[in-house]
């Protein structure tokens, strides 16, 4: 689950060998949960965002298009 929580839907990131392209709900928890810290927490380069400005963008995905639940 580590090493796929680099992976993404369309079948590419970081771990292009999963079995059918499939990235495993654990590694979908921890990639939301690293994305959010990462949001929230103040980098060199800009300041930390509000819990709800991360919400925001995460639920728009990389794309700025809102996700698609099922």
């Amino acid at each position: 689950m580590v090493l796929a929580h680099h992976d993404l839907f369309d079948g590419s990131g970081e771990n292009s060998h999963l079995v059918d392209g499939r990235v495993p709900l654990g590694a979908r928890i921890i990639a939301v949960a690293d994305s959010y810290d990462a949001l929230v927490s103040d980098r060199p380069y800009r300041k930390a965002m509000s819990p709800f400005e991360a919400k925001d963008i995460i639920e728009k995905g990389p794309d700025g298009n809102s996700i698609r639940r099922s």
